[in-house]
C-alpha cells in the first residue's frame, strides 16, 4: 500500500482519450439555495463490533471497534485532523447492549459470541477509563461527537412477538453517565436515542408511542443535568430505517421540541455479498430509487419541524460489513458521493458514513490505517462543498451526475460531476439561470478566472483499484503519515470542463455569478 508513484499509469490517459465524447450543457441555478446542510455535513462512525463479528465467512473488523481500536496511530491521527473538525458518531448495532461502568454498574463484561444474544453478542460494557481514552483522543483530534445511547436498558424482550422489547426505558445507567462525562468537561455535540429500533426494527424493536415516551425523557434528562443551554447536547432519533408509520407515531407523542434532529439510516446497496453490487453501483436507475427515502424523510420534517432538520446517521451503502470485492475501491465513491449529492438536494443536514474503520466499509484500512479511495473523496467534499445546495438542471444523460453548492471558501459554485459511463467522456459547457426570469432562455457562463479542478480515477482505469489518483497523481500517505496535498488543477475558463469515463471531479469556479452564494 505504501508504493510510490509519481504519476498514474500511462495507460489510464490513453483509456480516457479512446472513450468516446459527448457534449453536455449543465444549468447551475444560483439565484436561490434549495436546502442547506450542517456546516459539518460530512460524518463518520465508530462502531462497536468485536474482532469475533463475521460475515459471509470473512471477519474484517479486527482491532477497529471502539473498546480494541488503538488510539495511538499516527496514521489514524492524522486522517481525522485533515477535516479540522470531522464529525465522528459513536454508536451501531451492539449500542444497545451496552452498559456503562459507572454508578450502580460495577461489572464490566466484554462483548462475547452467544447464540440468543442481540445480533449474536453478550451484554458489553464502556469503563470510563475507556471513555477517558476516547475523550482525549477525541479532544486532540478536533472531532464533533455524536454518541449512540443504549435505549434498551431496562427493557425485556416480549415473550409473545419476538423481537420486540417492552417495558420503560431505565435511564439511570446513562444518568450517571452523563453525570461523569459533565464533570470531566467532555463535549458531546448530540446524543442519538438508540440503533435501528424503528418500524420492523434490526435485530430489536420499540413501539413507537413507546419510543416517543422515553425520548421525552431523555430530553428532560439531559435538561436536567446540562443547565446552560448553550453547551446543551441535541438530542437525536430513531436512528433507523425509515417507515412512515412509525416515524409519524412516535413524533406525534413526542410532540414539537423533544427532538432535536431526526436520524435514518440508508443501506440502499443490499447484503454486501451480493454479486450483482457493481452493477447497482453504476445503474443510475437504481440509485434514484433511494430517493423516495429522502423524500418521505423530507416530509416527516417539513411536518413537526424539528429544528437540525434530518440526518442520515449511518450508511454504509451494503449491509453486514460492506462487499470486500467493492466498498474498498474506488467504484465504491460512485454510490458514496452520489448519496451525498442526493442527500443534500432533499436537504439532509448530515451524512455519516460507516465506518471511518472497520469493516469492508471504513474509509481506512482497519489494519494498516491507509486511506481507501472514498476517504479522498469525502475530504474533498468537506474542504469544497459548502452548506448551500443549488439547483441543477442539464441534458438528460442519467449516466452523468452533477451536484452545485456554493464553495465552502467564498466566492463561487463547487460542483461534483460523477461519470458513471464506462466508454463516454463528458465536455461539459456550463450555463447560468437567470434570476427570476423562469421563462427566459438560460445564458453561457464564459468564466474569466481559472478554474480549481480536481479529477479523480482509479490508478490502473479499473475502478476495482483501491489507489485513486487525483489530477493523475497517485494519492498516498507520506513518509510520516501526513494525508497527501490535494491541490486543484488551474484550467483555462474558456474550455469545457472535461469528465472522463467511469471518473469523478470536483470543480470550483470562483467568478460563478450566484446570488444565494453572497
Amino acid at each position: 500500500m505504501y508504493f510510490k508513484f509519481t504519476f498514474c499509469p500511462i495507460i489510464l490517459l490513453l483509456w480516457a482519450s479512446l472513450s468516446f465524447a459527448q457534449n453536455v450543457n449543465v444549468v447551475t441555478h444560483g439565484a436561490a439555495s434549495i436546502a442547506k446542510t450542517d456546516d459539518n455535513f460530512v460524518c463518520v462512525t465508530l462502531d462497536w463490533w468485536p474482532a469475533e463479528k463475521c460475515d459471509y465467512n470473512q471477519c474484517p473488523w479486527g482491532k477497529a471497534g471502539i473498546l480494541n481500536l488503538d488510539l495511538r496511530y499516527g496514521a489514524l491521527i492524522n486522517a481525522i485532523k485533515a477535516f479540522n473538525p470531522l464529525r465522528i458518531k459513536v454508536g451501531g448495532s451492539l449500542q444497545d447492549n451496552v452498559v456503562y461502568k459507572v454508578g450502580e454498574v460495577s461489572s464490566c463484561p466484554n462483548f462475547m459470541k452467544r447464540e440468543d444474544g442481540l445480533f449474536g453478542f453478550s451484554q458489553g460494557c464502556l469503563s470510563m477509563e475507556r471513555w477517558d481514552q476516547l475523550n482525549r483522543f477525541f479532544n486532540h483530534t478536533g472531532v464533533k461527537l455524536t454518541f449512540g445511547l443504549n435505549a434498551l436498558f431496562g427493557r425485556n424482550e416480549s415473550q409473545t412477538e419476538k423481537g420486540l422489547w417492552i417495558g420503560d426505558w431505565q435511564p439511570q445507567n446513562t444518568r450517571d453517565f452523563m453525570q461523569y462525562t459533565i464533570s470531566k468537561g467532555y463535549k458531546v455535540d448530540s446524543y442519538e436515542f438508540g440503533n435501528q429500533l424503528s418500524g420492523s426494527g434490526m435485530g430489536a424493536k420499540v413501539d413507537a408511542k413507546q419510543y416517543g415516551k422515553d425520548v421525552i425523557v431523555l430530553k428532560n434528562l439531559v435538561k436536567e443535568l446540562y443547565a446552560h443551554p448553550e453547551t446543551q447536547p441535541k438530542v437525536l432519533g430513531p436512528g433507523g430505517f425509515y417507515e412512515e408509520k412509525w416515524f409519524n407515531t412516535f413524533l406525534e407523542v413526542s410532540g414539537q421540541g423533544i427532538v432535536d434532529g431526526l436520524t435514518h439510516h440508508i443501506y440502499n446497496l443490499g447484503p454486501g455479498d451480493d454479486p450483482n453490487m457493481m452493477n447497482k453501483i453504476l445503474d443510475p436507475s437504481y440509485l434514484n430509487q433511494v430517493s423516495q427515502t429522502y423524500k418521505g424523510v423530507s416530509d416527516v420534517v417539513n411536518k413537526f419541524r424539528p429544528q437540525l432538520g434530518a440526518w442520515v446517521s449511518e450508511s454504509g451503502g451494503a449491509l453486514n460489513g460492506g462487499s470486500k470485492d467493492v466498498s474498498r475501491t474506488f467504484a465504491d465513491g460512485f454510490w458514496y458521493l452520489d448519496q451525498m449529492g442526493m442527500a443534500s438536494t432533499y436537504d439532509q443536514k448530515v451524512f455519516c458514513r460507516q465506518a471511518l474503520i472497520g469493516g469492508n466499509y471504513g474509509l481506512l484500512n482497519a489494519t494498516t490505517f491507509v486511506p481507501n479511495p472514498d476517504y479522498y473523496g469525502a475530504l474533498l467534499w468537506h474542504r469544497l462543498m459548502g452548506s448551500t445546495v443549488l439547483a441543477v438542471t442539464k441534458e438528460s444523460d442519467p449516466d452523468l451526475r452533477v451536484y452545485a453548492h456554493c464553495a465552502k471558501k467564498k466566492p463561487g459554485v463547487s460542483l461534483i460531476f460523477i461519470n458513471l459511463s464506462k466508454d463516454r467522456s463528458f465536455n461539459i459547457t456550463l450555463s447560468n439561470a437567470k434570476p427570476g426570469d423562469a421563462g427566459k432562455p438560460n445564458y453561457e457562463f464564459v468564466g474569466k478566472q481559472n478554474r480549481e479542478e480536481y479529477h479523480l480515477r482509479a490508478l490502473t482505469g479499473d475502478i476495482k483499484d483501491d489507489i485513486v489518483c487525483l489530477n493523475d497523481v497517485p494519492l498516498v500517505q507520506t513518509d510520516s503519515e501526513d494525508i497527501p496535498a490535494m491541490d486543484p488543477k488551474l484550467v483555462d475558463a474558456s474550455t469545457p470542463i472535461s469528465i472522463a469515463a467511469q471518473s469523478i471531479a470536483y470543480v470550483t469556479i470562483r467568478d460563478f455569478e450566484a446570488p444565494a452564494c453572497v
